[in-house]
């Protein structure tokens, strides 16, 4: 049983088209896997310098906290150390004793507000 010549002949168009199709849908996915290499490259640089931009930061951040507390161990542990004998060091009631060593807030706030906020 031997196939005729136009079905033979339609068979290979037909083959022949399906190759095209299957050729073209590759290129289409070589393409888009292309572009989602090229875009995680950039998104691997991005993430590397974001990364690096956080360390720096968090080094500044640990660099002014250790300034902040210098500069509280330097100009304000005095008052701090009047505080915790049981005096009050807020501007109202300078001197006077905390009866018994109750919190004051007024005394936090002159020990360890933020330098910005004189």
């Amino acid at each position: 049983m031997s196939m005729d010549k136009r079905t033979l002949y339609d068979g290979l168009n037909e083959f022949e088209e399906d190759l095209q199709k299957l050729s073209q849908n590759l290129m289409e996915m070589k393409g888009s896997l292309q572009e989602l290499v090229e875009k995680n490259t950039t998104l691997e640089l991005e993430n590397q310098r974001l990364r690096e931009h956080i360390h720096e930061l968090s080094h500044k951040d640990a660099n002014q906290a250790g300034k902040e507390k210098q500069e509280l161990s330097q100009s304000r542990l005095n008052l701090e150390k009047i505080y915790e004998e049981g005096f009050h060091v807020c501007y109202d009631l300078y001197g006077s004793r905390r009866e018994h060593d109750e919190p004051c807030a007024f005394c936090l706030e002159v020990i360890y507000r933020d330098s910005g906020n004189k």
